[in-house]
């Protein structure tokens, strides 16, 4: 067969078969799951007016509790920043140990990868509680949940754009005879330092809403007014803490998007 002809040779498209038996299968799947955690469209149908209920205590909101939740609100996003700051610099060493063009070593490399999935399947409201029994109430222990959270999903997002990167500058660092720290520094920071600082921003926004709702188990921040007035009924309270929760998380959420636009 010349080229001319190989060139003409269109792959053929999938069978339809094979879309009918994955909507079949997702289908399947839905509906095996709905019945297994008892969850029908009709109890959410019937539980609507109970919605429309609490939004109705809800709303107006009554503004004059801001005052009350503005320290609480800057004492999350202190948590926030500290959590993500302690994590990201604490994933940078696993991150390189994980990272399989960087580390040869495959029992090592696979060991921590190993720890580091144990730590990202702890939630971080568990961390949370965790930290509150040994610690004690207050932010120290929501500030800790937050770094073991953001080590876990920073690292792991950093040792796959290491793997990524391009291998010539580190080839020909080692043609010159640099070291292992002088490849990392000359060859490998330049490649990653921006996708580090934009997953770095992403867990920050992450954090944030977590933080949230860490005081609901006695880790501080603007959770436990959270747990206040909810269990106070006083929903129309509730309604002013979500509303100005929304409000910093939008901002925030701007701010990192313009941040990681001009880092990449």
């Amino acid at each position: 067969m010349n080229r001319k002809a190989a060139a003409t040779i269109q792959p053929k498209p999938p069978r339809r078969l094979k879309h009918y038996l994955t909507g079949a299968i997702v289908v399947l799947l839905l509906w095996g799951s709905s019945v297994q955690t008892e969850a029908t469209i009709g109890e959410l149908v019937e539980g609507f007016p109970n919605m429309f209920d609490l939004l109705k205590e809800m709303f107006p909101p009554k503004w004059t509790y801001f005052d009350n939740i503005v320290g609480a609100m800057l004492e999350t996003i202190r948590m926030a920043i500290v959590g993500t700051t302690v994590g990201a610099l604490m994933a940078i060493p696993i991150a390189l140990l994980c990272a399989s063009n960087l580390n040869k070593s495959p029992w090592l490399r696979h060991s921590v990868r190993l720890i580091l999935n144990l730590i990202r399947t702890v939630p971080d409201l568990l961390l949370a509680a965790i930290f509150v029994a040994i610690v004690g109430i207050g932010p120290l222990p929501g500030t800790l949940a937050l770094s073991v959270f953001s080590f876990g999903l920073i690292a792991k997002l950093t040792y796959e754009a290491l793997e990524a990167i391009d291998r010539g500058p580190l080839e020909a660092m080692t043609s010159v005879g640099a070291n292992g720290v002088q490849r990392i520094l000359f060859a490998v920071v330049p490649q990653i330092q921006a996708h580090f600082m934009s997953f770095a921003l992403y867990t920050f926004e992450i954090n944030v809403r977590a933080a949230a709702v860490l005081g609901l188990v006695g880790a501080g921040g603007i959770g436990h007014y959270y747990e206040i007035t909810l269990g106070f009924l006083e929903y129309d309270k509730t309604s002013v803490i979500i509303v100005f929760t929304l409000a910093i998380v939008l901002l925030i959420d701007y701010a990192s998007t313009k941040l990681r636009e001009k880092l990449l």
